[in-house]
């Protein structure tokens, strides 16, 4: 006799077989499914060439560095890089009284920096990250494949790939020596290397990427970093900066592009370059500190006129001028 089969009774093992079969299709079907779909976010997330016409990025933000230096808006300055100024452990003061120095990494002590900071002053110290420079005593550690061209009327100089590892280790080491000295800030310089002949196909996207790699190393060791010139790429990295130091805007006639830094109350410290300098008559003067024509977006930026070897001279907008031993 036939008797029903119960609901709940097992199916032949042919059935449960081919049944369990079809099961283990499906899921494999939907983790390739998901697997592809993981693989082109990732490939579109990052990583990959930099598509015509698409704005630069910036792949990481690095913290804030909360107990870093934050400079004010209008904060006086004085650069000079030609050489090592001369300030002796008991000064009671330097020339000009201002309140940030912005000096060369290399040829400066810690003592230096140390009399400047007793004397209540904030210290930038500069570095160039975009180029080589054979007479510094790292240069050695640059590989020949590290270097593109020449920069135009820099004797000594080479543009560097931003990309490779080998630069970065460098600069970063470099920062480390920024913050044994002391330094409150870097001033990274030549990282605008895609505006140039730098014979490395430098992209502006290089230069995102470099900027940051340089906050996220600053940020660990609590400096405050500067965007040096590079105006195409202020609206990207204008977050992960505390400053700019700006050349020529006025000259250029591009001072508005540097005007996001002081909307977003962060200085931009502003170098002009007159011809005639170190004699500079008054409509000279006015004419590189005036905040309309060529000097139109220039309002509240820390101007100072200097010779371009960057001595210890300087003049500023009120015609006062000084000389840094």
């Amino acid at each position: 006799m036939f008797s029903k089969q119960p609901h709940n009774a097992q199916l032949p093992f042919y059935r449960r077989k081919r049944v369990l079969l079809v099961l283990l299709g499906l899921v494999l079907v939907v983790v390739i499914v998901i697997a592809v779909g993981l693989g082109v976010g990732l490939t579109r997330g990052g990583g990959g060439e930099e598509e015509e016409g698409e704005a630069p990025t910036l792949p990481t933000r690095p913290p804030t560095p909360s107990e870093a230096w934050q400079p004010a808006v209008n904060s006086s300055w004085q650069i000079v890089l030609l050489s090592p100024l001369n300030v002796s452990e008991d000064a009671t003061s330097v020339e000009p009284d201002v309140e940030v120095f912005d000096i060369d990494l290399f040829i400066n002590d810690r003592e230096t920096i140390d009399t400047l900071h007793r004397l209540n002053k904030k210290v930038i110290c500069y570095f160039s990250a975009g180029s080589s420079e054979d007479w510094r005593p790292d240069f050695d550690d640059f590989d020949e494949s590290d270097l593109g061209n020449d920069l135009d009327d820099w004797p000594g100089e080479r543009w560097l790939n931003l990309s490779s590892p080998n630069v970065r280790g460098i600069m970063e080491r470099r920062i480390i020596m920024a913050a044994e000295k002391g330094c409150d800030a870097v001033d990274p310089d030549n990282v605008d290397g895609y505006q140039n002949d730098n014979g490395l196909d430098l992209t502006e996207q290089d230069s995102v990427d470099m900027m940051a790699f340089l906050a996220g190393v600053t940020s660990r060791h609590q400096l405050s970093i500067g965007l040096k010139n590079a105006g195409d790429i202020i609206p990207t990295v204008l977050p992960i900066v505390q400053f700019s130091v700006n050349e020529q805007c006025v000259e250029y006639g591009e001072c508005d592009t540097f005007r996001p830094f002081i909307e977003d109350n962060k200085p931009v410290f502003h170098i002009e370059y007159p011809s005639s300098a170190p004699s500079i008559s008054q409509n000279t003067r006015q004419d590189y500190c005036r905040d309309s024509g060529d000097g139109d977006g220039s309002e509240e930026f820390s101007t100072v006129l200097k010779d371009m070897d960057l001595s210890g001279w300087v003049e500023y907008c009120s015609g006062m001028s000084a000389t840094t031993q």
